[in-house]
């Protein structure tokens, strides 16, 4: 039996879910139902797709292989329903980003809001989570990184450049003894990244300036934020950010100042998306200048 793009989404689902649940979760069925399914298929290419763990279904060596051409079909179709549907002058449908903490709270929101407006029939999430999102589990369409991946099934476009810097309330500067040089910087408490939840290199700022101890911690930019706006600590604040907190100023922006890039990643076969390269190239153009507008109120 030949297979069926029906059998391939299913096997996407499970392949990205690791889990019959999970998989039934997102095609709307019973996860008995989704296991007869793949049982089905596997029948049909005389192949083990999976293997079964106490961690859930792992891809075997078949369905590893079986993988890209299933993600192809999805993108082919993908494709193909966008062309029998005839080009429009605005997006529709949905679309889901990827992005971490300080983008997505303090870029997309304007960004997103932009776009929706000029495309009504557009649905846009934005998903901020505290890690590199997963691309190949389909978590979203496309992703903004502060690295560049390196894998050769993903589209990497830069976005552009931004800046950042120490920062700390006005009412620090004020109570606490001045800091004019890096040095000062140890007498001071420092609010970062929890250092084991860092999971890019390029947010581990504190370590590029010479700084070990992290007096409060949190995986969120938002929160650092905020628990610097309670006057007791410095971070190292994207310079987009502080106009959303009036109380902070820059600290030593001579000595400390540190420059990082947005990436937007996509599935390399979604390319053949008029769609998603539209709204690519809105996101991109958005997010460039928002950059560049809230950086000239600092």
């Amino acid at each position: 039996m030949d297979p069926q793009w029906d059998d391939m989404k299913v096997f996407l689902a499970v392949a990205r879910e690791a889990s019959l649940s999970g998989a039934g979760r997102i095609l709307k069925m019973d996860p008995a139902t989704v296991g007869r399914r793949i049982a089905r298929f596997e029948g049909a290419l005389e192949a083990p797709l999976f293997v079964k763990s106490p961690q859930g279904y792992a891809l075997s060596a078949s369905g590893d292989r079986l993988l890209s051409h299933a993600e192809d079909a999805e993108q082919a179709m993908r494709a193909a329903k966008e062309a029998l549907s005839g080009p429009s002058e605005t997006l529709a449908g949905q679309i889901r980003i990827g992005a971490p903490d300080g983008s997505a709270n303090y870029l997309l929101p304007q960004v997103c809001a932009r776009i929706s407006v000029e495309n009504p029939d557009l649905d846009i999430q934005i998903v901020a989570l505290p890690r590199v999102i997963n691309l190949s589990r389909r978590e979203a369409d496309m992703a903004i990184t502060v690295s560049a991946p390196t894998a050769t099934h993903l589209k990497v476009q830069k976005i552009c450049d931004y800046k950042l810097h120490l920062a700390a309330s006005r009412h620090f500067l004020r109570e606490f003894p001045p800091i004019e040089s890096v040095e000062d910087l140890r007498q001071h408490k420092l609010v970062g990244y929890i250092p084991d939840m860092i999971f890019d290199r390029e947010l581990d700022y504190l370590n590029e300036i010479g700084l070990e101890r992290v007096a409060l911690a949190s995986n969120s930019v938002s929160v650092q934020l905020r628990l610097v706006t309670q006057g007791t600590a410095l971070c190292v604040a994207h310079d987009f950010t502080l106009p959303f907190h009036r109380p902070l100023r820059k600290v030593l922006p001579d000595e400390i100042s540190l420059t990082r890039s947005f990436y937007l990643v996509q599935h390399h076969g979604d390319q053949r998306s008029e769609r998603l390269n539209r709204f690519a190239e809105a996101l991109s153009t958005g997010i460039r200048d928002e950059v560049a507008r809230l950086e000239a109120l600092t």
